[in-house]
């Protein structure tokens, strides 16, 4: 940073008098960074405001703010107010102070950084909240009032807050924000006239901000001057970038081109479109995946989703209609899925050898889900204790497979699985912040789910019964953190055998963030251990991927495995051209075995790293991590060095619902 600041001070010695070099250096700066936002922007882009929003004629520009303020709490006032605290104590850093002291350096550096205006100072959470609607609990709504803010600039917290530059303001332009009227039909659980039901505006609050094209949301509940039976409802939404374009360019011979838009002209559609071709493959040498989804029709919070996706070694057609329970008061759920899929199959065995082969089917899955409240009393009725049963039927319809048998190919025989589930679930959030997101607010899960699942299966080498039981709980931890716990077996049963039995155990835990003088930190610490026995043929787990390492072997695979990974992750007060910058350092370490050895008697796999992460709140795509790995002891690996320049996708908490009943998963 110093050879930085070294370099542009030198600059500006050289050319502070030329006022032409300042105005192109400014320009070209400028024009970088709009590059991505005028990419493939027709047919998607258009005036932020088609329509002024409900709250213009009604509310001053700064609300006021009531004990109804969602974020009206001892921890959630802190919340509130710290941005600006965050915004005035980030401002001068000392490059910016070196800079700001010529003409030049000071319009480089308005260019092209930014002040971290999300950045929260987030204590440990020490309690639950208590619920700030609960003043107004049985008062009529009378008015709904919606603001929708720009995408740059803009902030839940303070409405007064405008667009810093330019290059904020044509982003707010080219974007069409949520209509009012979708925010109103498809994403509110309450409407005018209703008694205001305080766990259900929490619920709405948090459901705005999970559904993927809002950066943040809040809701205020204001008394009606002059009336205590009324109140007016205020719903604050500030979208995310919603265009994703994406593509590659090797020659006319070999290119790919793909457009997301998660929120189609402001209806909350997604549509994705993607394009590849290789002119070199002697196969089939174009490839195409699309996809339209349309999220909570109407007001039955129904979801569609058609999928065409035709790859060389993966074509299928797929359909689904589907409701989960979107809080503990929904009573019904369920899903209707259809699909019809051509894949060429890849397996390794155990003589690590890959093998390839045609597998075409039909697939088909439906189930329904009814939520009951809980007869067993809960010292917080916040909690919402719920007991929910459902019923599930699954049918796989081969068309073409290898031979099955008694002994080989289990996996790929005709069936029809039915299974039944009653479960317990008792759960609640606790707003956060810097734990999975890079500032937005996170509603972490509070809670827990304990389930039963039974059914049968009938297939071609007969039918079997199955048996499932899961577990889980997650809480903060007075002054250490959070810990979440996962237990789950399942087995199939055939003639009093055990068939396919699964033990799975999994924790996940993350500290209270610690402020330190660059910025603040949290560590992460998971552990999955996962037993498998009496599995099928070619039926493994393995250490690639998202499950250990981040690196693929083949040669990695077994029937039990343990994984531990920690990770300690310091959120910088660096932001460049909008994106916050956090800095990694992990280490992992993996056991993988087969049945006749004990898993703590094989190799213990490592892996240690660092590297950073950066990411736009903003901007619906994933992170961009760049890391350098070290792995001392990977089987057939030229080098013990990995070097990564990679999109992590947003992490999302294991929450305290029961959904459709489910087989144990052994992967």
């Amino acid at each position: 940073m110093d050879w930085l600041n070294d370099q542009i001070t030198n600059l500006s010695n050289q050319h502070t008098n030329d006022p032409r070099f300042v105005k192109q250096l400014v320009s070209n700066c400028r024009l970088v960074c709009l590059i991505a936002c005028l990419l493939l922007g027709s047919g998607t882009l258009g005036w932020a405001q088609e329509k002024a929003d409900s709250t213009q004629p009604a509310t001053p520009k700064k609300l006021r703010r009531s004990s109804a303020d969602s974020l009206a709490t001892p921890y959630g006032t802190m919340v509130a107010d710290s941005a600006e605290r965050a915004r005035d104590s980030l401002m001068y850093t000392r490059l910016k102070t070196r800079m700001y002291k010529r003409n030049l350096t000071r319009q480089l550096y308005d260019a092209l950084f930014r002040d971290v205006y999300n950045s929260r100072p987030s204590g440990e959470v020490a309690k639950i909240e208590v619920n700030p609607f609960q003043p107004y609990a049985g008062r009529i709504i009378g008015k709904i009032y919606v603001q929708r803010l720009g995408v740059f600039g803009n902030s839940v917290y303070d409405t007064t807050r405008r667009p810093m530059n330019w290059l904020e303001r044509t982003g707010n332009n080219l974007h069409v924000n949520t209509r009012e009227n979708v925010i109103r039909r498809s994403y509110l659980l309450f409407q005018e006239g209703d008694p205001v039901n305080p766990t259900q505006l929490r619920d709405n609050e948090r459901l705005l901000r999970n559904v993927g094209i809002f950066h943040d949301a809040r809701i205020l509940v204001l008394p009606r001057l002059g009336s205590r039976q009324f109140v007016d409802v205020y719903v604050i939404t500030q979208d995310v970038w919603s265009l994703l374009p994406d593509g590659g360019f090797s020659g006319f011979n070999n290119f790919q081109i793909a457009l997301e838009q998660r929120n189609f002209r402001g209806l909350g559609h997604q549509l994705r479109n993607r394009i590849a071709y290789n002119g070199t493959f002697p196969g089939q040498k174009t490839e195409y995946e699309g996809r339209y989804l349309i999220p909570y029709i109407g007001k039955t919070f129904l979801t569609g989703q058609a999928d065409v996706v035709l790859l060389r070694y993966q074509k299928f057609l797929s359909v689904k209609v589907f409701r989960p329970f979107l809080n503990p008061d929904t009573k019904w759920a369920g899903l209707v899925e259809l699909g019809r899929y051509w894949l060429t199959n890849r397996i390794i065995t155990r003589q690590d050898s890959a093998v390839m082969f045609p597998l075409n089917y039909y697939y088909s899955d439906i189930w329904l889900g009814r939520s009951f409240p809980s007869p067993f009393r809960v010292r917080n009725p916040e909690d919402r204790a719920r007991i929910v049963v459902a019923g599930r039927v699954t049918t796989y319809d081969y068309t073409r497979r290898p031979d099955v048998r008694a002994d080989t190919n289990q996996l790929y025989q005709n069936r029809r699985t039915t299974l039944f589930s009653i479960g317990y679930s008792q759960r609640r959030y606790v707003r956060d912040v810097l734990i999975y997101g890079f500032g937005r607010t996170e509603d972490v899960p509070y809670g827990t789910v304990a389930s039963l699942v039974t059914g049968f299966e009938r297939a071609e080498l007969g039918e079997r019964s199955y048996l499932g039981v899961n577990f889980s709980r997650g809480q903060y931890i007075r002054k250490a953190g959070y810990l979440y716990g996962l237990a789950s077996l399942g087995t199939y049963y055939r003639s009093g055998q055990r068939e396919q039995t699964v033990l799975g155990l999994e924790t996940n835990y993350f500290s209270p963030l610690t402020k330190l003088t660059l910025g603040q930190m949290r560590h992460f610490l998971n552990t999955r251990l996962t037993l498998g026995a009496d599995r099928f043929t070619n039926e493994y787990v393995n250490l690639n991927g998202n499950n250990a390492f981040g690196v693929g072997n083949d040669l990695l695979i077994g029937t039990k495995r343990l994984v531990v990974n920690y990770e300690n992750l310091l959120f910088s007060r660096l932001n460049v051209l909008g994106f916050r910058v956090a800095f990694i350092t992990f280490a992992n370490f993996g056991l993988v075995t087969f049945p006749e050895q004990s898993l703590l008697a094989g190799p213990l796999y490592q892996g240690y790293g660092l590297g950073f992460r950066l990411r736009n709140e903003n901007l619906t795509f994933n992170s961009f991590q760049v890391r350098l790995a070290y792995y001392p002891n990977l089987p057939n690996t030229p080098s013990a060095f990995r070097f990564a320049f990679e999109g992590v996708p947003v992490l999302r908490f294991r929450d305290f619902d029961i959904n459709s009943p489910q087989i144990t998963p052994y992967e």
